[in-house]
């Protein structure tokens, strides 16, 4: 039963996967998601954080101690599932389908790209809900530009999505003294 959900998962993985790489040879296309992609190396985080502090002192310093501690919690679970699943990315085993930006490791579950942007979007978005849509906009791009880009299966995506977000929710109780 198990291993026919997987069977079942993966070939909409693929299918998934197989489509939008179809779309490729756009050099616009290629160009906006490189960048998407890049943008979630984690370098605008603290630069986002400095205009912040400038906007609302207060809540943005509570948003700091909370995404340190989400990241607290992300970063070694992220890196426990990743070792323990040990995919091998899209690139490596379909034929279709080549690396359009070079990968931070070897496996491809969950993606981090997409677990540290949604941790980020959720995270400004409680602190400063006026910028709630943009930074999930944001997210779900820096998600979809690793699938467009060859390096993720949909599934990473949608993996680090929600491991993004319980790790910014813990974050945010914690740090905000809610537990």
């Amino acid at each position: 039963m198990i291993r026919a959900l997987s069977n079942s998962v993966t070939q909409i993985d693929i299918f998934i996967i197989s489509y939008i790489f179809s779309w490729s040879h756009r050099r616009f296309l290629d160009f906006c998601f490189y960048w998407i992609s890049k943008s979630g190396d984690g370098y605008l985080y603290g630069i986002s954080g400095v205009l912040f502090l400038v906007n609302d002192f207060q809540a943005t310093l509570s948003l700091v101690v909370s995404g340190l501690i989400a990241f607290g919690f992300e970063l070694p679970l992220y890196q426990l599932i990743k070792r323990s699943i040990k995919r091998i990315r899209p690139f490596e085993c379909l034929r279709e389908i080549y690396c359009r930006i070079i990968p931070p490791d070897k496996f491809s579950f969950p993606s981090g790209h997409t677990a540290a942007a949604f941790l980020m979007a959720n995270l400004i978005s409680y602190f400063h809900p006026e910028f709630s849509y943009p930074v999930f906009i944001w997210a779900s791009l820096v998600g979809f530009s690793r699938i467009y880009l060859g390096v993720h299966y949909p599934t990473d995506v949608l993996a680090g999505m929600i491991l993004g977000l319980l790790a910014s929710k813990l974050g945010i109780l914690i740090g905000a003294g809610l537990i």
